[in-house]
């Protein structure tokens, strides 16, 4: 049995308000050296003030924030951001336009010596494959260069933490790609405990470790990829990482009844359930329980078919590998997974 490392960072039961908005409400998560975790929520979900709780830029309601036995933040502890260690990337990037490449990635490291801080400039403009940029200045950057550069200035002073909010939202689809694989490397190199705050149910993914989900200030669910996207425990944690079907049934003796028929619930209490199945969940008929579709549109997205359609009253959106064959507008399906959550979680 694997054990979870001790995390670098632990924030408990972190609450804030403003006014009678309840930003943030009683979050809780780790953060372990070497890996990434991703923040997910939808815009005004609380992520980014849980980012600025943690960076110090503002003070908690109440929780705990710390990093082994140093408390940053308390009921009677507010550490300022510079006592912290932290690393920060912001969104705009926020470089300084007045300093150039190098002064920027070394504007943190006035405690080391003149020849310490250009050895560690350059080995990190290196590490960035921003060498050449050395002498350039902000304005004259593209926004994946800018990005470099900031990166590299957070790490210079070898944070244990570094937090970054919508890093990549500036940059566009195949080179967004490219920069999350190259940075997201170097970034684990670097051993530091990494959160990156998004929006973007792919990209969280893609470059997550582990996943926390959130909405309305509250975490839902925290794990990696694979447990948050097939294994939801709520149909809220489910539509954060993607389309999906959430089903309204009773469980009785064994069965759950929902729109789709009479489908197995061993092991489910009998009661009011919800079952959630997602789109790639369906195939063309065969195995598994089969339904009738009503279709109302198709389209081929290259590597599959987007199905909608209706059972009954309730719309459906399957996901299939091939084009179905239509009988009197309706295709006959199989659903060969789903989740059941109890009480319409």
């Amino acid at each position: 049995m694997h054990t979870m490392p001790a995390p670098a960072l632990s924030v408990a039961d972190v609450a804030k308000s403003y006014g009678s908005v309840q930003a943030v409400d009683g979050a809780g998560f780790d953060l372990v050296a070497g890996q990434v975790t991703c923040l997910l929520g939808r815009s005004g979900c609380g992520k980014s003030t849980l980012l600025r709780l943690i960076a110090g830029l503002e003070r908690a309601d109440r929780g705990r924030i710390a990093a082994g036995d140093a408390v940053f933040a308390d009921a009677a502890t507010h550490l300022p951001p510079e006592k912290r260690g932290i690393g920060l990337v912001f969104q705009d990037y926020a470089l300084f336009p007045h300093l150039d490449v190098t002064k920027n990635v070394g504007f943190g490291l006035t405690h080391l010596n003149k020849a310490e801080r250009a050895e560690r400039v350059a080995a990190l403009l290196d590490r960035f494959q921003i060498a050449h940029l050395a002498r350039a200045y902000p304005h004259s950057l593209s926004g994946g260069e800018q990005q470099r550069v900031a990166i590299a200035r957070a790490l210079a002073r070898e944070p244990a933490v570094v937090l970054m909010d919508e890093p990549f939202s500036g940059l566009d689809g195949a080179l967004r790609r490219d920069i999350q694989l190259a940075i997201l490397g170097q970034l684990r190199e670097s051993g530091a405990a990494v959160l990156i705050v998004t929006h973007d149910a792919e990209e969280a993914m893609r470059v997550g470790d582990r996943i926390v989900l959130m909405a309305e200030g509250r975490v839902l669910q925290s794990g990696t990829p694979e447990q948050c996207y097939a294994r939801p425990i709520s149909a809220a944690a489910a539509r954060l990482l993607g389309p999906v079907n959430v089903l309204p049934g009773m469980v009785q003796g064994g069965m759950i009844e929902t729109v789709l028929g009479t489908i197995s619930a061993s092991g489910h209490p009998d009661g009011p359930a919800t079952l959630i199945a997602r789109p790639e969940s369906f195939a063309l008929s065969g195995a598994g329980t089969t339904i009738d579709l009503t279709v109302t549109a198709i389209a081929y997205l290259g590597d599959r078919y987007e199905v909608a359609g209706m059972v009954g009253d309730t719309p459906i959106l399957a996901h299939l590998t091939a084009r179905p064959v239509l009988n009197d507008d309706k295709a006959r399906l199989s659903l060969l997974a789903y989740e059941i959550l109890p009480d319409h979680r």
